[in-house]
Parts: C-alpha cells; structure tokens; sequence
C-alpha cells in the first residue's frame, strides 16, 4: 500500500507526465499529419495512443490523489493551478478521436483521398486553441465551486462560433467537440477534488 505522503508528491508528477505525454504526441502527430504519404488511420493511431497513455496517467493520479490526505488550503491553489494546465495541455487527441468518431475528418486535408474536390474539410478553424481554453475554463469554474460557470463559457463560444455553424459539417463538428473537451476537463478536475478531500 503506498502511503498518503507518497501518494501526494506523486500526484502533481503524474499531472506533469500527463501534459509531456500530451506535447509529444502532439508533436509526433503534426509530423505524421504533415507528411502526404501518411494515412488517415496513421494519424488517428497516434492520436488513439496518445490519448490512452495520457488517460491511463490521469486514471492513476486520480487513483493516488483519493488515496492521498487532503491538501492544504495554501497548498490547493497551486495544485488547482497544476490541474487547470494539465486539462488545457491534454485532451487534444481525445477530442480528434471523438471528431474522427463522428466521421468528421481531423486533419487539415483528406491525403488519404487525393480527387477530393473540397481539401479543406474542416469548417471550424481555431478548434486547438479554443479548446485548450475552454478547457482550462471549465477545469477553473470547477475547482472553484463555480459550475454556472460553464454555462458561461459554452454561451459565450455557441455565440462566437454562430455564424459559421451553417458551414456543411460545423455543427456536428461543434457538438462533438465540446461535448469531448468539456467532460475531459470535467474528468480532470475531479482529479483536483480528489486532491482536496
């Protein structure tokens, strides 16, 4: 059994391994994207192995953060801060395999399709950025006991993003997007709760 101290310095190491995980996949995947010989399903592996190795850390520090004492309150805001980064930093690659789900495509172009008349596919530019965002927006309402909070966050981005939701495939793309990256951010801010109870 690992003991409670153990467990709370671990913790913020696992939150950091998950973001690593994360900033090197996304770096692997953005190569394999760049290159035209590289398929669809290529890309969409490494995002799957991405996502699986980055979920199995959090399931982890979860695991270790309900077995751990509670923090401090002086002690909490800097593991809040570490939790809100690592729900912005994470969560790309399940939000590009819920997309790819969907049957929206996740790359920038159909490579795997070259007499595709329409190349860019993909009718919501920005959706990295946003959701690394609102990301970090929803995982902070969290840990601050602020849960209207996300109906904030989510009428202020429906509005931004209105007029290009006629776009063939925005909508969809919208949906499933948020709908992924929110409950990430959910799922990583209950590992923040664990921390502090």
């Amino acid at each position: 059994m690992i003991s409670a101290g153990i467990a709370a310095v671990t913790v913020p190491i696992l939150l950091v391994v998950a973001v690593l995980v994360s900033v090197v996949g996304a770096v692997a995947r953005g190569r394999l994207a760049a290159d035209t010989a590289t398929t669809d399903r290529t890309v969409l592996v490494a995002d799957g192995a991405t996502a699986a190795v980055s979920a199995f850390v959090l399931v982890i520090a979860a695991a270790l953060a309900w077995a751990a004492d509670p923090v401090a309150d002086s002690s909490f805001a800097l593991a809040a801060a570490l939790v809100v980064v690592t729900a912005a930093g994470t969560g790309s690659s399940v939000v590009r395999l819920v997309l790819a789900a969907g049957g929206i495509p996740t790359r920038a172009d159909n490579h795997d399709d070259p007499s595709e008349d329409e190349p860019d596919q993909t009718p919501l530019r920005g959706g990295r950025i946003i959701g690394m965002l609102e990301r970090a927006s929803v995982a902070a309402c969290l840990l601050l006991a602020w849960p209207a909070g996300l109906a904030v966050i989510l009428a202020v981005k429906s509005l931004a993003r209105f007029s290009e939701l006629r776009a063939p495939r925005a909508s969809e793309q919208f949906i499933l997007g948020t709908f992924a990256s929110v409950m990430w951010a959910c799922g990583v801010a209950g590992i923040g709760w664990l921390i502090a109870v």
